[in-house]
């Protein structure tokens, strides 16, 4: 039998439209950014910022789909998926990108090979 304040293993972490948060964020699940953030995300699985998310701050990520503002840059080790609504100011790093006509990006864009972990040393 379940209780009711166990965590289900497909959880996801949703910061509400309406909800502000300043500090950084760091999640071992995926996350979806509804309201604004102001501050650091690292988060080992998925980011989802939907059409009236806004985070001003770095993202460190496996994956990101972003419909609404991002003021910083993105390293995702995966993927970077950027709707016809995003706006993206600042760089992106990753393996794979995929941007819808609409989307808007100013930075620059480093992809290919996996985006470095944030753990990794240079060798």
């Amino acid at each position: 039998m379940s209780r009711n304040n166990e965590v289900q293993p497909t959880a996801v972490n949703l910061i509400c439209d309406g909800t502000s948060i300043k500090g950084d964020i760091q999640a071992s699940r995926d996350i979806r950014i509804d309201g604004y953030l102001n501050g650091k995300m690292q988060v080992n699985g998925k980011v989802v910022v939907g059409n009236t998310g806004k985070i001003e701050g770095d993202v460190n990520c496996k994956t990101i789909d972003v419909s609404g503002r991002v003021e910083g840059n993105i390293i995702a080790s995966e993927m970077v998926n950027l709707k016809s609504t995003a706006l993206i100011l600042g760089n992106i790093a990753t393996d794979k990108i995929s941007v819808e006509p609409g989307a808007k990006f100013t930075g620059s864009c480093k992809m290919g090979e996996a985006a470095p972990a944030k753990d990794e040393k240079k060798k």
